[in-house]
């Protein structure tokens, strides 16, 4: 919590930065919610509320949807703080709210709204890159944590505000800002694997895999029970790789990893995949033969990242990304 007033610090994202900044306030939508006051004071009841009005909502999102209204209404106190991000200017806009929840119809989507006071209005190079990367949430109404402090030191800095890090030092947040960007895509990779591949949906991406770096694949008939899900050649001669695939949820067991080298002739080389993990034994036993090869869930996303363009465009859909830059510490490779 922020050390002053013991207030809270908020962040909100808006598609009509004329109505936040000219009008003084902050807003939230889903019209279709009507007054939230005439809701129960139970995120239960905002939860239902919102899949009845929102009927073509995923489920998914909404506890998080209906979270962020109950926030608004019940958790958001007049005196406490909001950051605003606008985007006509690239500035950061600091403010306190004034007034309690209002419903205004007469508003086309931002229907949910309180009146607040600009304090102050920076660029954001005023700021360090973790506080950037907080105030950059995917949420359009957010508690600010951690760099809570950062954002109230700004209000009584004048408007030629200095950045938070001088010219002669290093974001320290740059690296901890980087790290849990790649860290949050990596989940994403991986629970998106686990959400849409199952079984032999998954055997068919993983031979998409070797096919992306080059290698020719051929994938096993649905319900084989050869043991063997994909063959892939890096050409027309030997050596194949035999790949045996589990998406099965839990460790694989050293029996399990056993069974792909009874499968494999003379000259093969063998490749066990799960998107888990591999129990002790079976760790002690691919670390002895070295023709087979386990890969967990980990490196799959790895694989992924690295090789992401060349994959099918089906597999673009299952798992959408978008290629961008990040800044690292100088004193990093790469």
């Amino acid at each position: 919590m922020s050390t002053m007033d013991e207030k809270r610090v908020w962040g909100i994202h808006s598609f009509d930065d004329f109505l936040f900044l000219k009008e003084s306030v902050i807003a939230l939508g889903w019209p279709a919610m009507g007054d939230l006051r005439s809701i129960a004071n139970n995120r239960e009841a905002f939860k239902q509320q919102m899949a009845f009005s929102y009927p073509k909502m995923k489920p998914g999102a909404v506890p998080t949807s209906a979270g962020m209204l109950y926030r608004f209404l019940y958790e958001m106190e007049v005196g406490d703080y909001v950051v605003f991000p606008s985007k006509v200017n690239r500035e950061v806009n600091i403010g306190v709210v004034e007034g309690e929840y209002a419903f205004v119809p007469t508003s086309s989507e931002y229907v949910n709204q309180r009146k607040v006071k600009w304090l102050a209005k920076h660029p954001r190079t005023a700021f360090s890159q973790g506080a950037l990367y907080e105030i950059g949430s995917a949420l359009s109404f957010f508690a600010v944590k951690s760099y809570a402090d950062e954002f109230l030191a700004s209000i009584h800095k004048g408007k030629g505000a200095q950045p938070a890090i001088s010219e002669e030092e290093d974001d320290i947040s740059v690296a901890a800002t980087a790290e849990s960007i790649v860290e949050t895509t990596k989940d994403f990779i991986l629970k998106e694997l686990s959400r849409h591949l199952k079984g032999y949906d998954f055997e068919l991406f993983i031979a998409d895999l070797p096919n992306a770096m080059g290698y020719r694949t051929s994938v096993s008939a649905k319900g084989g029970d050869s043991g063997i899900d994909i063959v892939a050649y890096q050409d027309e001669l030997p050596p194949r790789i035999l790949v045996q695939v589990k998406s099965k949820d839990g460790d694989v067991n050293e029996a399990t990893v056993q069974s792909l080298k009874g499968a494999m002739k003379e000259g093969d080389y063998g490749l066990f995949v799960t998107l888990s993990n591999y129990t002790k034994n079976a760790q002690r036993y691919l670390a002895n033969p070295p023709i087979i090869r386990g890969i967990n869930g980990s490196e799959i996303v790895d694989m992924t990242l690295k090789h992401y363009e060349r994959l099918s465009d089906k597999y673009h859909r299952i798992i959408p990304l978008k290629s961008v830059y990040i800044p690292v510490p100088s004193d990093e490779d790469d």
